[in-house]
């Protein structure tokens, strides 16, 4: 969301998030609902914690 300029962003995963058991859904809701463009939404949509490792490659070769 900060990639881009999504005002309020925080706020609004808080609100999906805080309090409450995380789903899939909810967090699908929550990409689905965002300005921003649709490539994006449909690769944030296809990301699974499986396919997902961010920069844990490049952290665990830091020694």
């Amino acid at each position: 969301m900060r990639r881009y300029g999504v005002q309020g962003a925080y706020e609004k995963l808080k609100e999906v998030t805080r309090g409450k058991t995380v789903t899939a859904a909810a967090l699908h809701g929550l990409i689905r609902e965002l300005d921003i463009p649709q490539t994006e939404k449909d690769r944030l949509l296809a990301m699974t914690p499986a396919s997902y490792i961010g920069k844990a490659t490049e952290l665990a070769k830091r020694v």
